[in-house]
């Protein structure tokens, strides 16, 4: 599962010009993904992501909890974005 609001916790080494761990291979990869349905307050710009291709679910942290998009199945049209749509919303344990 894809947790957008978690930053990342590496730390990358200095750019040296190379790259060993194809970064760059790998954002090439990335794919649009649009997010359908959940709460109307969602802010606009989060209902459009880069996720990799074999991302099946995203989890957004939003007020106070999560949203919950899964991919829709559906193999879009070259060029078109592949839909996530809303299945659910959870709280954050305390």
């Amino acid at each position: 599962m894809t947790d957008i609001s978690q930053p990342t916790s590496t730390c990358p080494a200095p750019y040296d010009g190379l790259d060993p761990i194809g970064r760059a291979a790998e954002a090439a990869r990335l794919i649009d993904v649009v997010l359908e349905g959940g709460p109307r307050h969602l802010p606009p710009e989060w209902r459009s992501q880069r996720l990799a291709p074999t991302d099946q679910k995203v989890k957004l942290a939003h007020n106070g909890g999560y949203e919950h998009f899964e991919h829709d199945g559906v193999v879009p049209a070259d060029g078109e974005p592949v839909v996530f749509r809303w299945t659910r919303r959870t709280r954050v344990a305390e």
